[in-house]
């Protein structure tokens, strides 16, 4: 597979069947709060920054001010320093809850009170990058120095190296670099899921803890954003309520919640902040965790995934033959051509290759089209009794019954055989694992009376179906070496 089909992209995650976690007491929720430490790393003239913060205070819809300082925009980040983290923190105390800190490194460096108060109360300390900036333009070498130096900083203020990693206002690079580290247990930065799931960069299985920006008091400083510390309350409710209810129903999730000290840390809000947690700890199977808890947990239980080979980017066009050359009858070509298609993650099951597949079968002319219809065998035909079915097509018919059937029901088939092939000059088609043999009769006597262009349709279509038993049967096994 070339850099020219692939696309990197996961839009499949966990599909339709999540899988059952279960955490630590059998809680059939984990809930997660962040509270993010950015007052003193937010841009700065200060901190050598060419213009004053602009992104998430009270001033909705603020500008930058170029080469000057921004009174009011660091007083109000200043109040999360000075009022708000302590009015959280007490809140968290109070009720037992611990917490994660995605922690700017230089606002860290700036607030030793309020680093040494993180770690009397057992917070764990991820990493929020050096400085609050937004990274999107940085190269990707003067990005890696600084997540460097917002490591090195980190450990030198706290006395350990973070564990967790999230930059938030991040650039195409962020991820990758992190990953590329080696010693996180953790990244954050991802909104993809409701639950953490593993990502392979280069070669090494990296574990994704996802992060929330609805669930967020970030919400307070945008637009048509929570007005009120209500708002804020019936939306944690609400998030909280249904995945508790998924996870009662057996599919447990997480629920990351994200504060931010001068946003949620004005009374108004912590009480919200504190309504909700009081709500949720009267509920029972609630784990409330910190995200290395979490990490370690999902990382000891759930490993990553084992790579199938012809799963990954790196699968050649011969191993995709060989695996799936056979799924469309005596038709390799079909496989050739999907190969060529644009592959993905998504396509890492027997739903994706299936997808692939059919396109390239779609896209091939009538005349192709007949090719495989004609490679088909008919049903308890010559063939079959012959024993000279492929082992997929013996099987399938053996699974309705069409090698065991009564001498008058043989004869039936017969006649329809030879009626169905005069009228349509191909073998009548049917994924018979839909159906019974009796079943497989009606449709036989109904079908032989369609036109052309119906009858022709309809075994295409038939085909793709008979494509999709094979490819699960080959997903239910494992892979050749």
């Amino acid at each position: 597979m070339t850099e020219k089909n692939w696309y990197p992209r996961d839009m499949r995650g966990y599909g339709s069947t999540p899988p059952k976690i279960v955490w630590p007491n059998e809680a059939c929720l984990a809930v997660q709060i962040v509270v993010n430490y950015e007052e003193g790393g937010e841009r700065c003239l200060l901190h050598g920054d060419e213009a004053s913060e602009a992104f998430l205070s009270e001033i909705v819809g603020a500008d930058a001010w170029p080469s000057q300082r921004h009174w009011n925009m660091e007083s109000l980040y200043e109040y999360g320093a000075r009022a708000g983290f302590w009015r959280l923190r007490r809140i968290l105390d109070d009720r037992g809850v611990p917490a994660t800190v995605f922690a700017v490194a230089t606002a860290l460096a700036r607030s030793p009170s309020q680093t040494k108060a993180m770690q009397d109360s057992g917070w764990e300390m991820a990493s929020h990058g050096l400085k609050w900036i937004e990274y999107k333009d940085f190269s990707k070498a003067e990005e890696s120095e600084y997540m460097e130096a917002a490591v090195r900083l980190h450990q030198d203020v706290t006395g350990e190296l973070p564990q967790g990693w999230y930059t938030g206002r991040c650039s195409m690079h962020t991820f990758e670099l992190a990953a590329k580290r080696g010693h996180f247990a953790y990244i954050s930065d991802s909104y993809a899921d409701d639950l953490p799931y593993w990502v392979r960069v280069d070669g090494r299985d990296q574990l994704v803890i996802p992060y929330t920006l609805d669930v967020n008091d970030m919400r307070f400083a945008t637009v048509q954003g929570f007005n009120s510390g209500s708002q804020f309350f019936d939306y944690l409710k609400d998030s909280f309520d249904l995945l508790y209810e998924e996870g009662q129903a057996g599919t447990p999730k997480m629920m990351s919640i994200g504060l931010h000290c001068r946003l949620a840390g004005r009374p108004g809000r912590a009480m919200a902040v504190r309504r909700f947690i009081k709500y949720a700890q009267e509920k029972s199977g609630v784990w409330f965790a910190r995200r290395i808890d979490i990490a370690r947990h999902f990382a000891k239980h759930y490993p990553p995934p084992k790579q199938l080979p012809w799963w990954n980017s790196k699968v050649t066009k011969e191993m995709f033959i060989k695996q799936y050359g056979a799924v469309f009858e005596h038709s390799p070509w079909v496989a050739s051509r999907s190969f060529d298609l644009e592959f993905g993650p998504a396509h890492d099951c027997a739903e994706g290759i299936h997808s692939l597949l059919c396109q390239a079968f779609r896209q091939a002319s009538d005349d192709e089209k007949m090719d495989v219809l004609m490679a088909h065998p008919e049903l308890a035909g010559k063939l079959a009794q012959a024993k000279r079915l492929t082992s997929e097509s013996a099987s399938e018919q053996a699974s309705a019954g069409l090698d065991a059937l009564t001498d008058e029901e043989r004869s039936e088939f017969e006649a329809l055989n030879n009626r169905y092939r005069r009228r349509f000059h191909f073998p009548f088609i049917i994924a018979v694992r839909d159906h019974t043999r009796q079943t497989i009769l009606d449709s036989f006597r109904r079908r032989v009376d369609n036109n052309e262009e119906e009858e022709f349709n309809e075994a295409c279509r038939q085909v793709e179906r008979i494509a999709w038993y094979r490819l699960v049967a080959i997903f239910e096994k494992e892979p050749e070496k």
